[in-house]
């Protein structure tokens, strides 16, 4: 009898929030590396990012304590990919119930001793977004955003990561929290907003870009990568960093129409017309009770206001990302694929 792989000795590992964007590629890195793997995930959820991998399904929201209760008994590690990313909502609340309290819900029942006891590392998915970042400076994990004038979207971000350390502190949960930039990538089933304009460039359908517009980014897989080699290297308690550069919107429609083998988008808005269009929804949504995609507070998330430095994530946890460019390339040719997928089946 042959000996068991050391995966395969090895306790199971959960994912909730496994058929999110980076929740689906965190699943499908570890059963490439043989892992068990247990998902969590809502009645009803577009499953197509994991419907092909060998996992254990747990069907229920954060809220549903017996779900939770049941998924997270004997795993060794959680990986947390929940977010609501609505930043635009004119009310706020859902942000704040689902990034906050329901965070808040989940670290409650992993932190009761008979989970605890055997729960080596919790990884928390939180964002770029809560590092304080000043003009002029290179941010580092050790630059906390300062609440005050933030965004909601990005105030219940910081909250909800502070719990988790919070947590870890005080409770001695073995949490880490990974500060994620905008990722990209293919296999974006959701078509999430900065995978829509990598869309629409491919497709030749991008009437414009918004100059001025900058963002960190990484590929998708490499920060699925970096969140699992937390597990394995990081420090309790700490945040780390995940970007591979900043890159501006226009480079990233012309990148994906090179891909596509069409022109790039041949307007450009300038940034103070950009913001005279925020404003304009913004008084739009009070009006109308509506919310409007193009907002103040959705320009300040497209806005990054200074670089990061992700040296400790490379230092600490041996992380290496590849060019975010060639994650760009990837979603393009996605979405190229799923279109003339499309079109076959309709011919057909």
């Amino acid at each position: 009898m042959t000996d068991p792989s050391p995966a395969a000795a090895l306790a199971p590992v959960l994912v909730i929030g496994a058929n999110g964007y980076l929740g689906s590629h965190v699943v499908r890195r570890l059963v490439e590396d043989g892992r068990e793997v247990r998902v969590m995930v809502r009645e009803g959820a577009n499953t197509v990012g994991i419907d092909d991998l060998d996992v254990q399904r747990y069907l229920g929201d954060i809220w549903d304590e017996d779900v939770l209760t049941a998924a997270m008994t004997g795993v060794e590690v959680i990986y947390y990919c929940v977010v609501d990313t609505r930043g635009w909502l004119r009310d706020p609340s859902p942000l704040f119930r689902t990034n906050v309290d329901g965070t808040r819900h989940v670290l409650d029942i992993a932190s009761r001793p008979e989970i605890a006891a055997g729960l080596r590392k919790f990884v928390f998915t939180s964002s770029y977004a809560t590092v304080g970042r000043q003009r002029g400076k290179v941010a580092t994990e050790a630059d906390i955003a300062d609440e005050r004038g933030l965004t909601p979207y990005v105030r219940s971000r910081v909250q909800a990561e502070k719990l988790v350390l919070q947590y870890a502190s005080e409770r001695g949960l073995p949490a880490v929290a990974m500060c994620v930039s905008t990722t990209y990538g293919g296999t974006d089933w959701g078509r999430t907003p900065h995978g829509a304009i990598i869309a629409g460039a491919a497709f030749g359908k991008l009437p414009f870009v918004m100059s001025g517009i900058e963002l960190e980014a990484v590929g998708v897989n490499d920060a699925a990568r970096a969140l699992i080699l937390a597990a394995e290297k990081g420090r309790v308690g700490e945040r780390y960093l995940i970007s591979e550069k900043m890159i501006s919107n226009a480079e990233v429609a012309r990148i994906a129409a090179e891909e596509a083998g069409v022109p790039p988008p041949a307007r450009s808005i300038p940034l103070p017309l950009t913001y005279l269009l925020a404003t304009i929804g913004t008084i739009k949504g009070r009006l109308r009770r509506t919310d409007e995609r193009l907002s103040l507070a959705s320009l300040r998330l497209m806005r990054a206001e200074a670089p990061v430095d992700c040296s400790k994530a490379v230092r600490e946890l041996g992380w290496q990302p590849t060019p975010v460019e060639d994650s760009i390339r990837e979603a393009a040719r996605f979405w190229m694929g799923l279109r003339d997928a499309r079109r076959a089946q309709k011919s057909s």
